[in-house]
């Protein structure tokens, strides 16, 4: 038995406790690409979801470091809902969509419409709509389609794009925007 558990504290209560302190404090970084390669000593993601009611606001990397048990969290509510399926989430997409949040200097967590997709579930969307991929990298965990309600749709593109780390889709029409890990590469109107 280690320290913090005899004392009755679990590691994710202790990052808890840093987390309330940690985040007022952490810097807003002056670019994405500069977040991406370790820029900053914490990355933290927010979410929520109109489909299942749920929400997340975790940190999920200190100081190099992903932490395990907010990564499981993160798989888990970026599942497919509609049949209750949950793969690992790329880091990579995870790490993009913080990025972006970060220049866009909010504090709303995003909508989740979409993370990963089962097949199933992609290829019933494809059969309704032509804006779904065969291959999408939503099957994969690389892929999410997000919202914010204070930032525009070209604001949310932008700040994506300035990743330079992977493909970004601009739906204005259906008010979201695409964000994956594949390659770097824009799209939409």
């Amino acid at each position: 038995m280690n320290n913090s558990s005899s004392n009755g504290l679990s590691r994710r209560a202790l990052l808890g406790a840093f987390a309330a302190t940690a985040v007022s404090a952490a810097p807003t970084f002056a670019n994405a690409a500069g977040f991406l390669r370790g820029g900053g000593d914490i990355r933290r993601i927010a979410m929520y979801s109109g489909r299942t009611g749920e929400s997340i606001d975790t940190i999920y990397w200190i100081e190099g470091q992903y932490i395990k048990e907010a990564l499981k969290e993160i798989n888990y509510f970026m599942r497919d809902w509609r049949v209750d399926e949950s793969i690992t989430v790329d880091t990579r997409t995870i790490d993009i969509m913080a990025a972006a949040h970060s220049l866009l200097d909010v504090n709303e967590p995003y909508m989740l419409l979409s993370g990963y997709r089962s097949p199933a579930t992609n290829a019933m969307l494809r059969s309704r709509s032509s804006g779904v991929a065969r291959n999408s990298l939503h099957m994969k965990g690389q892929a999410a389609d997000l919202r914010l309600k204070n930032r525009s749709v070209s604001q949310m593109f932008k700040a994506a794009s300035a990743c330079h780390a992977g493909g970004v889709g601009k739906y204005s029409g259906s008010n979201f925007v695409h964000m994956d890990c594949g390659v770097v590469r824009t799209w939409g109107s």
